[in-house]
């Protein structure tokens, strides 16, 4: 036996040799810098990419703005005109020009086409149909008292689309339908065009339909997206349509139809400017309405289905944000004044020809060199064990510390706490200990799982951090039970401290997800020196954790001070 201890003491001390070899140690610092050189500069790589994202999402948002901008002068434009219109059915204009159209009207309404001008003209053409025509259709009536007043406020909003026409502040076509047979339109009707045949295509035109009391109970202004049927084939088509109505009766729609080179200039018009990436305008139904790609031959490649889902998916959860697929980055903003959603798409090349990607590119090309000269000057680092004691600090600080709630852990705590006790013991100073456990810790992680039960301790170790002084001491003593030593505070004191803390957690509320959250209560019990004046920290421990049950078997959410019920 003499001689196997004698063998076995070598074999320690030559594997402990082994291990604390300068050489190994300095291996396994060349492998810790090596690493961390390769961390960092991912790190930086990622801040670029982050910043790279907000810059994309910067002009975005100021691409969208400028557009919101634009859009937001149509939709002031057709309030105004409803405005007017609803002015006009309450009070008309009395003059001769009117008079004479409602003349004309009651001559003319039983025509199977007709229209309408002032003599002046100075507004745009009312064109009608008869009344057969009305009579024949459920959604249309000329059967209400208000029907010369309104053709009078047609005929005065014809002067201001006229009037807009020849200013030439807009390029889209704007409508007022009546429900009474006639519309004015601000693009002029060719002698092709039947004026029933277009009535017909516009009182059945979706965003016609779609202003009726059933479906527009808001009498709101809404944006459409269509097929229509136009002398080149079926194109879609842009609306953005506004109901009329006065004393609760329906009159007509106005309305401003876009078709998509006018989208297509809107947006020229507010990515002007921006050269890098692509923006494209959707609507709700991820229909692609317009693209500022420059007209050079090339159409925009498509989203796919499975991309257009994902987008359409984060449409519902949030206003703004960004996806990455694989060869291309899409942010996407929705539209303020429009029922759709502006996308930036930035490739892959784009990215890398960038400031951003010749940034990286840089950054990538340092962190070769700089593992280079590691590497050569590895015989050089191994000299700088000295190093070592920011390691061991850190090393020393984990020991001490709970890792979860930045607390002392029960080990250095009671070691602590009982060099504080000693020192209040032969100063004379009382000292107390507070004993806090959280009431139905189990079922928080049961229900919500262990990373909420991790983020509760945290808050409450946060809460017992913001109530102590600086001499104090608090631990982890547990899983969900937490220890306090108060130096030179008496029972009453630590009392009014542990009622404190009770009061704070319970009155906090922690958000566990994403939109829940949750109102926690803890137990605690008080126990001091000046009981039966023992220094004792563990003997103190455990009174203060005896009462800390007794509040529990109390009901809980409450603080415990002495043995029996007087308190």
């Amino acid at each position: 036996m003499p001689h196997v201890t004698r063998v076995e003491n070598p074999r320690w001390l030559n594997r402990l040799s082994r291990y604390s070899n300068p050489g190994r140690v300095v291996n396994v610092c060349f492998f810790v810098v090596l690493l961390f050189s390769t961390l960092l500069t991912w790190r930086e790589v990622a801040v670029l990419e982050d910043a790279y994202i907000s810059s994309q999402r910067n002009t975005l948002e100021n691409v969208a703005h400028e557009l919101n901008n634009q859009l937001q002068v149509n939709i002031d434009r057709l309030t105004f005109y409803r405005n007017g219109m609803q002015a006009a059915l309450g009070t008309p204009l009395a003059f001769d020009g009117l008079k004479n159209a409602e003349d004309q009207f009651q001559q003319k309404r039983a025509q199977h086409q007709w229209s309408i001008s002032l003599n002046n003209q100075r507004t745009l053409p009312v064109y009608g149909v008869s009344d057969t025509f009305v009579d024949e259709t459920t959604l249309l009536s000329r059967d209400y008292p208000l029907l010369k007043n309104e053709l009078s406020a047609t005929l005065e909003v014809g002067y201001l689309l006229r009037l807009s026409t020849t200013l030439r502040r807009t390029t889209q076509q704007m409508l007022y339908v009546s429900r009474a047979g006639f519309y004015i339109t601000s693009n002029a009707l060719d002698r092709s065009n039947d004026v029933v045949e277009q009535y017909y295509s516009l009182v059945t035109s979706p965003w016609f339909a779609e202003q009726s009391q059933h479906r527009n109970p808001a009498r709101g202004m809404r944006w459409l997206s269509w097929m229509a049927d136009t002398p080149n084939g079926e194109m879609r088509r842009v609306a953005l349509a506004l109901p009329v109505d006065y004393q609760h009766y329906w009159y007509g729609v106005l309305a401003i139809e876009f078709s998509l080179p006018q989208m297509k200039q809107l947006l020229s018009v507010a990515t002007q400017g921006e050269e890098d990436g692509e923006f494209r305008l959707y609507d709700k139904k991820m229909n692609l309405l317009a693209s500022s790609m420059t007209n050079n031959g090339t159409t925009p490649s498509p989203l796919s289905e499975q991309e257009k889902a994902q987008l359409a998916h984060a449409f519902e959860r949030d206003t703004r944000g960004g996806l990455r697929f694989t060869t291309r980055y899409v942010n996407w903003e929705k539209m303020r004044n429009f029922d759709g959603v502006l996308v930036r798409i930035h490739h892959l090349d784009e990215g890398v020809r960038g400031d951003f990607g010749i940034i990286s590119v840089a950054l990538g090309l340092v962190w070769a060199l700089f593992t280079s000269m590691l590497i050569l000057s590895w015989v050089v680092i191994r000299r700088m064990v000295s190093n070592m004691s920011t390691l061991q600090a850190s090393l020393q600080w984990q020991a001490w510390h709970d890792g979860l709630t930045r607390l002392y852990n029960r080990s250095t705590l009671f070691d602590l706490a009982g060099k504080a006790a000693k020192q209040c013991e032969e100063q004379g100073r009382s000292v107390s200990v507070i004993q806090l456990d959280l009431d139905f810790f189990k079922s928080i992680n049961d229900r919500f799982g262990h990373q909420a039960g991790d983020r509760v301790l945290n808050h409450v170790a946060g809460m017992i951090s913001s109530q102590i002084r600086q001499e104090d001491l608090a631990g982890r003593v547990g899983g969900e039970e937490f220890c306090i030593v108060l130096p030179g505070t008496t029972r009453g004191d630590a009392c009014a401290m542990a009622e404190r803390i009770r009061a704070r957690i319970n009155n906090r509320e922690i958000l566990i997800g994403k939109s829940e959250t949750l109102r926690i209560s803890a137990s605690l019990g008080v126990s001091s020196s000046e009981d039966k004046g023992l220094y004792d920290i563990e003997y103190l421990q455990s009174i203060a954790d005896s009462r800390l049950y007794l509040a529990k078997q109390k009901g809980r959410n409450r603080v415990c001070c002495q043995d029996d019920d007087s308190q």
